[in-house]
């Protein structure tokens, strides 16, 4: 199988890259099938790193091509000279942050570059597996159910309403046009990789620096968190297994406050809570996300396997032992 992977030098592109490189190895393809060949369209941003994936460099069944997936020429040229037979559009503009300042870049890219992408598969007739977020569905309360694959959508920020956007598009091309689509909303991963603009990786990095940690408010914003590995597995399952035209919702089933999350890290990396600097809530700050991942539970067999625990222990490993890869 030769698969286009988009925003591959990104976080959890660049993840779901090593797990599909490390599983489908030759002679080890569960599937009986031919060696899988990964083809990498990223712009290289601030947020990707060919360093992520400096191991596979000399990998024959692994391309790196830098170039925009707005760019209609490339990405047609890209899957007919490959062969492709997948799609799996990780590529996106995805600080909420950054969307609040400047939300022209997240509309042309999450939007109009994962427009650009479907009318290449649907030209060669391939299949095509988009990457979203929980953040699709808006806030809940405290007491609300968990987002599952019905909930209405009610983006509330620049960057959730062009992830909304391109969602739906990605449908309209289902029902109108008969394209293969699958799509995932997931919530918020962590793990190695992550830029260091995140929270989790933010507040590892300055620990360990010694610097204060920035923190929202009072801290009692809620997100559940999903080991990117997990979510690498999740979507290893859907382009194999999952039904064409269907939403599967992966969760980390570790909804965690964010103070907690400041204290846990703090305590781990030998600080106190007078490293705690408490700035300006963001504008429009989402209170809770939660996610019921049910249906690929039921349907797939999937559901985490890393505890929170155990993936914020190898999290902050990692930042410790990979002190050059973020002090760049």
């Amino acid at each position: 199988m030769n698969i286009l992977v988009t925003g591959g030098a990104g976080f959890i592109g660049s993840n779901f890259i090593h797990y599909i490189a490390d599983k489908y190895s030759r002679g080890r393809s569960r599937m009986g099938e031919a060696d899988y060949r990964i083809i990498n369209l990223d712009f290289l941003t601030y947020a990707g790193n060919l360093e992520n994936l400096k191991s596979l460099e000399s990998n024959n069944n692994y391309t790196f091509i830098q170039g925009d997936i707005g760019d209609y020429n490339l990405v047609s040229k890209l899957v007919k000279d490959h062969k492709v037979d997948l799609i799996v559009n990780f590529a996106a503009e995805s600080h909420v942050d950054r969307s609040i300042t400047g939300p022209d870049l997240f509309l042309t890219t999450n939007i109009l570059g994962t427009h650009n992408l479907l009318k290449v598969a649907l030209e060669n007739k391939i299949r095509f597996h988009h990457v979203s977020t929980d953040e699709v569905f808006g806030s809940l309360g405290g007491s609300d159910k968990k987002f599952n694959e019905n909930t209405p959508y009610n983006p509330r920020s620049p960057y959730s309403a062009s992830k909304a956007s391109s969602d739906h598009i990605v449908r309209a091309y289902h029902h109108t046009y008969g394209l293969e689509i699958t799509i995932s909303n997931c919530s918020n991963n962590y793990g190695p990789y992550q830029h260091i603009e995140k929270f989790i990786p933010l507040f590892i990095t300055n620990l360990l620096q010694g610097k204060k940690v920035p923190l929202y408010g009072e801290g009692q914003n809620i997100r559940d968190w999903l080991y990117v590995e997990d979510h690498c597995r999740a979507i290893d399952l859907i382009i194999h297994q999952g039904k064409v035209g269907e939403t599967y919702l992966i969760g980390g089933d570790a909804e965690k406050r964010n103070i907690e999350i400041a204290k846990l890290l703090i305590n781990e990396l030998g600080h106190d809570e007078s490293i705690i600097e408490k700035v300006e809530d963001r504008l429009g700050h989402d209170y809770r996300y939660a996610v019921d991942f049910s249906k690929i539970k039921n349907q797939l067999g999937w559901q985490p396997q890393v505890s929170f625990e155990e993936g914020i222990s190898r999290t902050i490993d990692w930042y410790k032992n990979n002190k050059n890869w973020w002090k760049k």
